[in-house]
């Protein structure tokens, strides 16, 4: 993908990982940090597009904060990609966690589902990476295995030692959007490290891949505008030209057309309450304890 004489590259941001201060220590470790994982950046970046990680908004630091909301990144930027990291909390689902280290991070749900929502109000494009496909499916309704080991029956392993290392099949038919990326096919090996899993489906929300040996779901798709798709596994963590991966080129590639492609929707009218901004006001207006202006 080159980018035109006279065009400016695209604006992708990235939502933030979270480091939260640890009680009892000093230095770095005592601060709230946010990162961004280089390898996923790269990713992006292979295609010329310019990549800014969003800070969250909240009111915890010392030094008064700007009046930059959420809201002005989603305008001033052409997509979203939400990184993996941290379980989502199950309190974001309305459950409670079966174990203190599934707890999650209730923190980042808010801030990473109020990102989603202003760039799907903003009809802007949106990536899930791992836990950002979990996170679409919640933020949209949906909930989650806590351990897929625990709850779901003749599983095998998501989780392994080798960590960026350990791929497994997945599978996609032939009405889904991956078979029309991949003609031809219906299906590859991907890296997925994941204990957590997608459970009931979100609104609007279609299955687009599963695990060939245990159907656990790993991508999914907004069957409406704007482009949301979510993977369980790490493009990021496939090396170009793996001959036994997935070449996840055309993923990126769709994103990023989809990003530019929705340019289109900037200023246009719309009417009150109509589409997913009418839905997502409303969702909103249900989960408006989390959100912070």
């Amino acid at each position: 993908m080159k980018i035109m004489k006279n065009e400016r590259p695209l604006r992708i941001g990235f939502s933030a990982r979270i480091f939260h201060p640890q009680e009892g220590v000093k230095g770095i470790r005592s601060k709230s940090l946010h990162y961004l994982e280089q390898s996923v950046a790269h990713w992006v970046m292979s295609r010329d597009v310019m990549v800014f990680m969003i800070p969250s908004v909240n009111h915890d630091g010392r030094v008064y904060r700007s009046n930059i909301r959420l809201r002005d990144y989603a305008q001033y930027l052409d997509g979203l990609v939400l990184q993996g990291g941290a379980d989502v909390s199950p309190q974001s689902y309305g459950e409670e966690p079966l174990r203190p280290d599934w707890a999650g991070d209730h923190v980042r749900d808010a801030y990473e589902m109020e990102l989603l929502h202003e760039f799907m109000e903003s009809g802007k494009a949106v990536l899930g990476i791992c836990r950002g496909a979990q996170l679409i499916n919640v933020a949209l309704g949906g909930t989650l295995h806590q351990d897929i080991a625990l709850q779901v029956e003749h599983t095998v392993p998501h989780v392994h030692e080798d960590f960026d290392r350990y791929a497994h099949p997945v599978v996609w038919d032939e009405s889904s959007g991956l078979a029309r990326l991949y003609p031809g096919t219906t299906g590859g090996r991907v890296i997925s490290i994941h204990h957590q899993a997608i459970k009931a489906l979100g609104r609007g929300l279609r299955v687009e891949a599963a695990s060939a040996d245990d159907q656990v779901i790993e991508a999914v798709r907004l069957e409406t505008k704007p482009y949301v798709f979510g993977v369980q596994w790490h493009p990021e963590f496939h090396p170009p030209g793996d001959p036994d991966l997935l070449d996840c080129t055309p993923i990126l590639d769709e994103f990023l057309d989809a990003a530019r492609g929705r340019r289109w929707l900037r200023g246009r009218r719309r009417r009150p309450g109509a589409g997913w901004a009418g839905v997502l006001s409303r969702l909103r207006g249900i989960t408006g304890k989390w959100f912070r202006r």
